[in-house]
């Protein structure tokens, strides 16, 4: 077991490149789930319906992501197993964050959800981009299958939020200077 010089944390020592694989996909399943839920209250606040349609079905689409995710941890001989990603966990309490100091929903909030998204997605894709490049050299052409499905989504999703972002500024700007 290894510990850091705080002791906050002990793992598994990672030895060779499948348990490096395993690692970051556990990373990538704990990043997955915090998101999701964090996708969950975002869609709560949110008040823009285009927004919301994106939020709602990057929920749905994050839900098979994780059992694709599952499918990958299979795939190796091994049972799905979390392991937590503090960057998520960053990603996630500075979104909860800012919605706070925005201290009410409306067009302000909805840009903060979609800096947040845009966030997430980004991060996702870094993630899914090495998980894709392990798993080829692995010679795992299932879980590449997965993760590359997953991937797209990823891409697609942060297209739509940049996309869309400039509408909800405007938005956002429109009604600060109406208040």
């Amino acid at each position: 077991m290894g510990s850091d010089r705080e002791g906050g944390w002990s793992a598994m020592p990672i030895t060779n490149p499948q348990e490096k694989f395993v690692h970051a996909l556990g990373l990538l399943y704990d990043a997955e789930q915090r998101f999701l839920e964090g996708q969950q209250q975002m869609m709560e606040q949110a008040t823009d319906g285009e927004l919301q349609g994106m939020l709602q079905t990057h929920i749905d689409e994050s839900r098979q992501q994780v059992q694709n995710l599952e499918q990958v941890f299979g795939q190796m001989g091994q049972e799905p197993q979390r392991v937590t990603s503090d960057a998520a966990q960053g990603l996630v309490s500075d979104a909860q964050k800012s919605l706070q100091e925005a201290q009410e929903a409306g067009p302000l909030a909805d840009t903060l959800i979609a800096d947040a998204q845009a966030k997430v997605e980004h991060f996702e894709i870094a993630c899914y981009r090495a998980l894709v490049v392990g798993a080829k050299q692995m010679g795992q052409d299932e879980a590449v299958n997965l993760l590359q499905q997953n991937l797209r989504q990823e891409e697609q999703t942060a297209a739509n939020i940049e996309q869309s972002t400039p509408k909800l500024v405007q938005k956002s700007m429109q009604s600060a200077a109406s208040s």
